[in-house]
């Protein structure tokens, strides 16, 4: 492969250590601020605005930023860490790739509407789980645990308990499908 002027490029901010470390800690600083700017563990702090005279109720920015400031840098300086994140986010970009490769592949056999192409309530939750057991097995794989808990289930696959518990499973599930029906808008209204 001939090496052209942006992979050169990479590799030199790869020896500048902007993969290992400047991007890992921006990453964590933002999460991070954002989930104390949402939460507002902090508290808040009111001040009059300058422009109309209202009083104004706005989180403390500045000991938000400090302890994300703090925390991205206890995460850099972990390399166990860094190289835990720069794997997970790797894999969790794959993932979404696949349900983008899915959901364009899906849209080209639908009929052309006004608001473009959508999935229904019933696949939008099928699809979360889905996304939600894949971020689950990336997690548990970047940790390496993964290999752990797949001998420990071919462990236990062929055991009479195992059996039991897909057969429990099996039939509960096959009792919610027969029972259940879904309530009609005007049964709801007369109740």
């Amino acid at each position: 492969m001939a090496v052209t002027a942006f992979r050169g490029a990479l590799e030199f901010m790869d020896r500048l250590g902007i993969f290992d470390t400047v991007l890992p800690f921006l990453l964590v600083f933002t999460l991070v601020f954002a989930f104390l700017e949402k939460t507002k563990i902090f508290g808040t702090e009111e001040y009059r605005s300058e422009i109309d005279g209202k009083q104004l109720i706005v989180s403390r920015k500045n000991l938000n930023s400090m302890a994300a400031f703090t925390i991205a840098f206890f995460v850099v300086a972990s390399t166990q860490l860094v190289a835990l994140i720069s794997e997970l986010t790797s894999k969790v970009v794959l993932l979404i790739i696949l349900v983008f490769s899915f959901t364009l592949t899906v849209g080209s056999f639908q009929k052309e509407e006004k608001d473009g192409f959508f999935l229904n309530k019933t696949w939008t939750t099928v699809f979360e789980i889905i996304v939600f057991f894949g971020i689950a097995l990336i997690f548990l794989d970047s940790l390496g645990w993964l290999d752990l808990v797949m001998t420990w289930l071919s462990g236990m696959w062929g055991s009479e308990a195992t059996a039991s518990i897909v057969m429990l499973v099996v039939i509960v599930g096959f009792m919610i499908y027969i029972t259940w029906s879904p309530e009609k808008k005007g049964d709801a209204k007369k109740s």
